[in-house]
């Protein structure tokens, strides 16, 4: 009989990042995940996903509805029990917290 393989929360980290890096923010041509926008990802040991987000502006346009978007592609993730996205507003984001290739990409350098 065939064992199915469970991933553990580090790997598991891995892919729902690399995920993340699939999703671009609507107004700025970079994932949320170089812009700095994920601030923290929890995985349960019962794959159990997780992640407190910003966005851009409190006044996003798409506040609403993207967490939402966002649960579902990482709930995709082969091995993610459940996804949960918050969206928090402390500290607040700054062009500081993205990647260096982000900032390369936007010409920021």
């Amino acid at each position: 009989m065939e064992q199915l393989f469970k991933a553990s929360p580090e790997e598991l980290k891995e892919d729902v990042i690399a995920m993340l890096q699939t999703i671009y923010d609507p107004e700025i041509p970079v994932n949320i995940h170089e812009l700095g926008l994920i601030y923290d990802i929890q995985i349960s040991e019962d794959s159990v996903v997780d992640i407190k987000m910003t966005l851009t502006a409190p006044g996003c346009p798409v506040a609403q509805s993207f967490p939402g978007e966002i649960e579902g592609k990482v709930g995709s993730v082969p091995g993610v029990a459940e996804a949960h996205v918050e969206l928090v507003w402390e500290p607040m984001w700054t062009k500081d917290m993205m990647s260096e290739a982000a900032q390369l990409q936007l010409g920021m350098f």
